[in-house]
Formats: structure tokens, sequence, C-alpha cells
């Protein structure tokens, strides 16, 4: 079958096979490998990409079913080599030890930062209970979304 998708501003257009998870969409056919495989049942949270600015698990979602769709890898973040502001947050607040997490963790902590205005650490840990990391205990990466939830000047994927 044929999808039409926005990844990170530009357009595609490719013929894929209608069981084709989205994660691998991204990985195999797009080149995006910044998006994770950690564990394919939707528990681990290491796919999480925004899917039209809502927070979406790929390994859940079949390509088809972005067709038509916006979606935001971590890819879309840095911008000529300057790091979001959110991921200058995880890095400030040492967020990550083996990284493997991190760029769910980081696409999950985007979308938790726009639904809460006024975000708090309760809203931090209910927003990333979908994410694990087997390395960090947590509390650095609650700092860190919080830190960058005060930095964020701009929405995900607009220019700067």
């Amino acid at each position: 079958m044929r999808v039409s998708t926005t990844v990170n501003g530009r357009s595609y257009e490719h013929e894929i096979e209608p069981r084709l998870l989205l994660v691998y969409y991204l990985r195999d056919v797009l080149g995006l490998t910044g998006t994770k495989v950690g564990c394919d049942t939707s528990s681990c949270g290491a796919c999480t990409v925004l899917v039209d600015g809502e927070s979406v698990k790929s390994c859940t979602m079949l390509a088809a079913q972005a067709d038509g769709c916006a979606m935001t890898t971590i890819e879309a973040l840095a911008v000529d080599g300057a790091l979001d502001p959110l991921q200058e947050a995880f890095h400030d607040n040492h967020a990550l030890q083996c990284g493997f997490c991190t760029s769910g963790m980081v696409m999950a902590a985007m979308s938790i930062i726009r639904e809460h205005p006024g975000l708090t650490e309760a809203d931090v840990r209910e927003g990333l209970e979908g994410n694990l990391c087997r390395c960090t205990g947590y509390h650095n990466i609650v700092k860190a979304v919080l830190a960058g939830a005060g930095r964020q000047a701009h929405p995900v994927g607009a220019a700067r």
C-alpha cells in the first residue's frame, strides 16, 4: 500500500507492506535511527515519537495508520548542531547514562510539556510512566524535564 507522511517537516511517499510497524518505517525506510526499538510490546517507550503532536509508541502503530499524519522524531530537535533546550536540560542534569531510552524520554517529555503549562514533578512522573530507564533511577530525568520546560520557547518542529 502507498502512504504519504510528513516527518520532521519533510514530505514522503512510499509503497509499504500493510503490516509494517511505524518504528520500522522510520528506521528502515526513512533511515531515522534515533527512534529505538526496545521491546516491540509498548512496555519501554524507547520508540516514542510525536504523531500530529501526540506522544505515540511507534512499535504499537502501523505505518499505514500514519498515512496523512505529521510526525516528529528526535532528529528534528537539534538544529544546525545546536541542541533543543530540552536536550540541553537532559545533558545539564545528567539525565542519561547509556542513552538508549533518551530519545523516547525526550519525545514523551515534549508532549508532557505541551500538555501541562504549569508542569509539576507529579505531572512529569505520571507522564513518563510508560517510558522505562534501566540506568538512571528517574530522579535526574524528572529534574531535566522540569528544567527543560522552563527553557522551551517554541513548539516542537518550529524554526528557532
